[in-house]
């Protein structure tokens, strides 16, 4: 099996090397990341400049990019496609409207897009408490195959951040939702211009059962199957009745 492993938070983050070892105990890996913190990059690509790639004392290959530009230039660069991508595991989670911001959940995301399976997977808390459990808990999802699913998948994972023997049970959910985030903070710089840091996320909304945010909170780790397609069926068939 051969599995290109990326992430958001840059090539010398505790999750990703302890994802990497994870994994090379049941896989050939390679691993291709950003060369610093990408958090909250999303999908997006470098298109205003060339991206350059270089290789760590480890192994590890870093880009001066974001981590689907890293997924790129991983499948230009492999001699052959990978049987799997995985993402993360991110310090923090990556759940309900998070995803759409998050740099982990994009690898995957790019991944899926040229039609390889794709996990991303992420801690539920930050500061990388109990990560070699949840490196653990990652090694044994992959294992797992899911062969009876179409290919290809594209899977969410949060991990609680919990001694291996008390992670719960995987558990299929839906996403949740957060309320709106909290406002835009003005301040300063040292020499009196205005600047401006996003606000936090928002608090839970939709965290019912059946949401990834009631599985964690349980203990158990969340999986959810996520899709490209945004869009709003019920409203284009209305449009097909009114235009």
């Amino acid at each position: 099996m051969r599995i290109l492993i990326s992430n958001d938070d840059g090539y010398l983050a505790p999750g990703i090397s302890a994802l990497a070892e994870a994994l090379s105990a049941i896989a050939d890996i390679v691993v291709f990341a950003p060369d610093s913190n990408r958090s909250g990059a999303s999908n997006s690509l470098s298109l205003d400049r060339p991206l350059s790639v270089q290789r760590a004392a480890n192994g590890f290959h870093f880009v001066n990019g974001t981590p689907t530009d890293c997924v790129h230039i991983a499948l230009a660069m492999m001699e052959a496609p990978p049987d799997l991508v995985v993402s993360g595991i991110n310090n923090g989670q990556n759940m309900g409207d998070d995803t759409l911001y998050s740099g982990t959940v994009a690898a995957a995301t790019e991944a899926y897009l040229y039609g390889i399976p794709a996990i991303a997977f992420s801690q539920v808390h930050p500061g990388w408490a109990h990560i070699d459990a949840a490196a653990r808990v990652a090694r044994e999802i992959v294992e797992r195959r899911f062969d009876k699913l179409d290919l290809p998948f594209l899977f969410n994972v949060n991990i609680p951040n919990l001694p291996y023997e008390q992670i719960g049970p995987l558990t299929p959910a839906r996403l949740g939702r957060r309320h709106q985030s909290e406002p835009v903070i003005r301040s300063q710089d040292p020499r009196g211009r205005e600047i401006f840091w996003i606000g936090a996320p928002g608090a839970c909304r939709d965290a019912g059962a059946g949401t990834d945010f009631h599985a964690t909170a349980q203990g158990c780790v969340s999986i959810t199957p996520l899709q490209v397609d945004l869009t709003h069926k019920t409203q284009l068939d209305l449009l097909r009745e009114i235009v």
